[in-house]
């Protein structure tokens, strides 16, 4: 059966957004798992982290192993995703919080088997044209990631654990599509392994270094984000009037997270083959860091400027997250392409493990108001990391521009 690119996108971001879904699930109803299984603040934390530790554990697995290279893309999803949903629907029988957590670091290791090797597929279908597929696969991941939002709206506080078997079936169905719908790719994509031995080329290209670096304060943002909104909002609306429904906290959490963020992502790639990419993850950096600043001085006060802030935060945390591994594609060589994208990609999702786990404690300490400031540090330092990348990007147009001219 034939299929084209375009068909194959639509099938590969559906499988993304519902397979994705497995990792906000069990953070959702945090309430009903913190009674269930007597979650303590550091328990509770680990339980936000264990899902971004898991996807570092499998994807170093992946990347060592060559797995998406020793296999097809599209069954290492398949069987990724099948897995991934079995494990997240055992979270209804335990009870805890220890064999909990390590359910949720297993989960993270088989999405490490779908969100890479999905970047694989695109790759594979998108010999180019890739800034608008790859963002729509970036959309696809953050409205996926806000899912379990929206699941939480339409089941009842009885029947949360709910959320977990519908986010299975997502994942269930995600494994399906890729499985049996897709199609192998026409063309395959250039095979690019992790190699220790590369690392140090990896770490003494300077362009590549610092893509890495904006990336690293863009993760420090983005996942607590992502987390910790939510809670915040909860909290937020609650003191302005105690007599609001919870669940315009998570409906605006969903448009926040995934729908602010889906058209982020997408606005954001197209924006940057027009702009450039340093000018993109700068603007994006700058906006979102300022969030950080200002949204907690709204707590339990103008709530229509909370949700305004929210909303413009949830579209610039994203919009520049796709730029930093494609600025690096663009400057690494191809022998260690794989090993500088797993190292990014690593080290990023290991950073966002310390600032989960920060935010609750700083609320405790210094409040609502106080608590995401420290997430704009971050974003400063990834400012400064893509201001020097740009002299780097305009010496390469500059160089294409000459070799196009004397051609």
């Amino acid at each position: 059966m034939k299929q084209n690119q375009w068909t194959a996108l639509g099938l590969i971001g559906t499988a993304v957004l519902f397979s994705l879904s497995l990792w906000f699930s069990a953070t959702v109803i945090g309430p009903n798992l913190k009674l269930v299984w007597g979650l303590t603040p550091t328990t509770e934390a680990w339980l936000s982290a264990s899902v971004p530790l898991g996807f570092v554990i499998g994807a170093l697995i992946s990347a060592y192993f060559g797995l998406p290279d020793r296999f097809n893309t599209r069954k290492l999803f398949a069987i990724s995703a099948f897995i991934g949903a079995i494990l997240n629907l055992l979270l209804i029988f335990v009870n805890i919080a220890s064999i909990g957590i390590l359910i949720r670091v297993l989960t993270g290791l088989t999405l490490a088997g779908v969100y890479p090797p999905a970047v694989k597929l695109i790759a594979q279908w998108f010999p180019k044209q890739r800034g608008l597929a790859t963002g729509t696969l970036i959309a696809a991941l953050t409205l996926g990631s806000s899912l379990p939002h929206l699941i939480s709206l339409i089941v009842v506080v009885e029947e949360a654990f709910l959320v977990l078997f519908i986010s299975s079936t997502l994942a269930l169905i995600s494994a399906f599509i890729v499985g049996m719908v897709l199609v192998d790719a026409p063309t395959p994509s250039t095979k690019t392994h992790f190699s220790m031995k590369t690392m140090k080329r990896v770490l003494n290209n300077k362009p590549v270094m610092l893509a890495n670096y904006g990336y690293f304060g863009h993760m420090w943002e983005l996942y607590a984000m992502w987390t910790w909104l939510p809670a915040f909002l909860t909290a937020s609306f609650l003191t302005y009037s105690s007599s609001l429904d919870l669940g315009l906290s998570v409906f605006v959490s969903f448009l926040a997270i995934g729908i602010a963020g889906g058209l982020g992502s997408i606005i954001g790639g197209i924006l940057a083959d027009k702009i450039g990419r340093s000018n993109l993850t700068i603007i994006s950096l700058s906006v979102s860091s300022v969030c950080a600043l200002l949204i907690g001085f709204t707590f339990g006060s103008n709530i229509w400027l909370t949700i305004t802030l929210a909303l413009i935060w949830g579209f610039f945390v994203i919009a520049d997250s796709a730029q930093f591994s494609v600025a690096v594609s663009e400057f690494a060589e191809v022998e260690y392409l794989g090993t500088a994208l797993t190292f990014q990609m690593c080290i990023g999702f290991l950073i966002t493990i310390i600032t989960i786990n920060l935010i609750p404690w700083l609320q405790m300490w210094v409040g609502w108001e106080w608590a995401f400031v420290v997430l704009s540090i971050g974003p400063i330092l990834g400012i400064v990391a893509m201001v020097k990348f740009k002299v780097y990007e305009k010496t390469q147009e500059s160089q294409l521009d000459y070799s196009g001219y004397s051609s």
